[in-house]
């Protein structure tokens, strides 16, 4: 009778370990109430009103700086656009305008990444508003052997980097990388 008892017990362990769910953790979902923060490769349209020379579209480098005229290069990684748009009139107002007026605008976010068992994984760009299934639907749908009642997202928040299993109703957001687990049976 122990001998059963501890075969029950290996196989119940082992079956745990395979499961591999990772509940992700609150800030995962969180981040998605507060404001967009601006990183590597967002690509930003930046109005300052009344001077057509300075209003043009900028890329955040890898270093997570742009670089404007008369401003020079601006730390724009983990800002909301109201606040480099404040920046931005700061570093303007200091003898170049009197009042200057700046708005930013996210003209396209920075790109996913859909790995797994998907048709063709890969970058892909990303729309507001997107969810898990909008993103795997972008990759032309699940794979032959995909697990499609949820998947694994890895995303930064706040410089941590964090992974979680997440249904594929769930929202995602700019630079999430999504992976599509293989089901075993």
């Amino acid at each position: 009778m122990p001998t059963r008892l501890l075969v029950i017990i290996a196989m119940s362990l082992a079956l745990a370990g395979c499961s591999g769910y990772k509940r992700p953790p609150t800030a995962f979902h969180e981040i998605l109430t507060q404001p967009y923060r601006l990183d590597s490769s967002d690509r930003l349209r930046i109005i300052v009103f009344g001077q057509d020379d300075l209003s043009n579209t900028y890329v955040v480098d890898q270093a997570g700086y742009i670089s404007m005229p008369l401003v020079g290069s601006l730390a724009a990684r983990g800002k909301t656009q109201q606040e480099l748009a404040a920046d931005i009139a700061t570093a303007l107002r200091r003898g170049y305008l009197r009042d200057p007026d700046v708005s930013v605008e996210v003209d396209q976010y920075r790109p996913i990444f859909v790995m797994g068992e998907v048709q063709n994984a890969g970058q892909y760009p990303y729309v507001a508003g997107m969810t898990v299934q909008n993103a795997i639907a972008t990759a032309g749908g699940f794979g032959a052997r995909a697990e499609q009642g949820s998947a694994d997202i890895t995303r930064q928040i706040n410089g941590e980097i964090l992974n979680g299993r997440v249904p594929i109703t769930d929202p995602i957001r700019p630079g999430d990388t999504i992976y599509v687990r293989e089901r075993f049976f």
